[in-house]
């Protein structure tokens, strides 16, 4: 008997391969003590190694593992959004109480296992890779959210997100098992064949294991009514893994929700595009509403991120290249905008006694014109006003919704756009118009001992903090006066599944 090696693909794995070397070497040198100060050195070097093999395999499409994962232009363009998330969070997260408690070397290897989680749930093109991905994705998270030791919303975050985030993984294992069960496969492009051939597109059993996989991803990526945990996790987990959850985890999942519903439940389509409709709305209102009465800019920001969850949602209801398209430019946008915000934050909570109070920004503008400029532009384009990303990105996603009959959803877009106004210019109102209080105390969680001596007057003038709230401000605007290079990056990830699109 003659044994035939598996061809291996090392060029098409070498994304995988470089975060995996990089989150070994990570874990490593926590043992030793010299080397853990160049920990954020070494996982940016990583992250960087991995961008460099992405852009590498740029245009290159093929199966890998016997066919459990797919790299194509889905996978990796939106692994490149998580790993330019990823690098914002770990220079974020330099000096803060969180990295400091639970010890560099264990976070940023925490944080560095999501990611590798993150690139294989881009690229996974099988129930089980599906599967253990995400759970690759989130089991980290719990942990980080819960890392700033000394206070207690920080370890209620963390509880939080075990819970109902271990609730949405068991509802989608067991949607998973009942379309294997009815498909008798577990590929994605086996599912469509087996469920069409099979004649079980509307037979019950794959109906209740649809269902049951849109409400676990659901919960991942906050879409009402399965958003409970979000604004208090957003809240009290350390504000540079909010940055990192809110745009990373929602490109990472919203990768796998294209590539599930569009692929292994394409012929389907007709009997799932009015629930995923129904849930993108129920989102507009639901996160546009909730985020009217917040105080706190965090969890403002995580009402703020069900709205737009619910709008990216309505690119994949469409199910056509020009909604895809329109979701990829979205999520581009919604990364560089979120990261400015969310930089801001980080900076303004070290200056301010760690408060995210909407209140605690008065005289921003006139005392911080540096850190007032990037949050009023990400604020502006979460808003979806011009010249920014975010109107480009609204006015792409409405255009997909109305030239694929699906105006009314079209419609609460714009009505959510409306609303958002109220609460997206109530924090630049309070930037520019609103005079500092004097001699009063910032509203805010009361500050430790530990937090107190980080306190850093001078966070704002290191380029660490303020350099990605720049840059993310400066990319709002580029790619909303010219948005041709971020058309043609999200035209690059739906060429990938263009074959199985209306």
């Amino acid at each position: 008997m003659i044994f035939d090696a598996p061809t291996i693909d090392y060029a098409a794995l070498s994304p995988i391969i470089s975060l995996t070397a990089g989150l070994v070497v990570l874990v490593l040198a926590a043992v030793f003590e010299p080397v853990k100060r160049f920990g954020p050195a070494l996982a940016l070097l990583t992250l960087a190694a991995a961008a460099g093999c992405l852009i590498w395999q740029w245009g290159n499409e093929t199966e890998l593992v016997a066919g459990s994962l797919q790299l194509d232009g889905l996978a990796i363009t939106l692994s490149l959004l998580v790993v330019v998330s990823a690098a914002v969070a770990i220079l974020l997260s330099i000096g803060d109480p969180a990295e400091i408690q639970a010890g560099r070397s264990d976070y940023l290897a925490l944080l560095m296992g999501s990611v590798l989680g993150m690139v294989m749930l881009t690229q996974a093109n099988n129930i089980l890779t599906f599967f253990v991905a995400l759970e690759l994705l989130s089991i980290p998270l719990y942990a980080l959210c819960g890392t700033n030791l000394r206070r207690r919303e920080s370890l209620e975050s963390g509880l939080k997100y075990l819970i109902v985030g271990s609730v949405g993984s068991a509802t989608l294992l067991y949607g998973l098992a009942m379309i294997y069960g009815a498909s008798g496969a577990t590929g994605f492009p086996e599912i469509s064949q087996g469920l069409s051939e099979g004649g079980l597109l509307n037979d019950s059993l794959t109906l209740v294991g649809v269902g049951m996989v849109a409400v676990g991803l659901s919960f991942k990526i906050s879409i009402a009514p399965f958003h409970q945990w979000t604004p208090d996790v957003y809240q009290g987990a350390p504000t540079p893994i909010t940055a990192f959850m809110a745009v990373a985890t929602k490109a990472a999942a919203f990768a796998i929700f294209i590539r599930f519903f569009l692929v292994a439940l394409g012929p389907m389509v007709d009997q799932w595009d009015v629930i995923l409709a129904a849930l993108s709305a129920l989102s507009i209102v639901v996160g546009n509403v909730g985020a009217l009465a917040q105080t706190s800019l965090k969890r403002m920001l995580g009402y703020s991120g069900i709205a737009q969850a619910g709008y990216m949602l309505a690119g994949i209801v469409v199910a056509t290249e020009a909604g895809v398209d329109a979701l990829v430019f979205y999520l581009g946008a919604y990364v560089a905008m979120n990261l400015a915000a969310f930089a801001v934050i980080v900076v303004h909570e070290r200056q301010n006694g760690y408060s995210d109070s909407i209140s605690s920004l008065r005289g921003m503008g006139r005392k911080r014109p540096a850190l007032a400029w990037p949050l009023t532009i990400a604020m502006l384009a979460l808003a979806g006003l011009p010249p920014t990303a975010g109107f480009i990105g609204k006015l792409y996603l409405i255009q997909a919704l109305v030239e694929a009959d699906w105006t009314w959803l079209g419609v609460m877009i714009a009505v959510g756009t409306m609303i958002s106004l109220a609460y997206y210019l109530r924090v630049v109102a309070m930037i520019w118009m609103s005079p500092e209080e004097s001699g009063t105390q910032s509203e805010g969680p009361e500050m430790t001992a530990a937090e107190q001596a980080l306190d850093d007057p001078q966070a704002h003038r290191r380029w660490y903090l303020i350099g990605p709230a720049l840059l993310g401000a400066a990319a709002t605007i580029f790619f909303g006066v010219i948005p041709q290079p971020l058309v043609e990056f999200a035209q690059h990830a739906c060429n990938a599944i263009a074959a199985y699109l209306n």
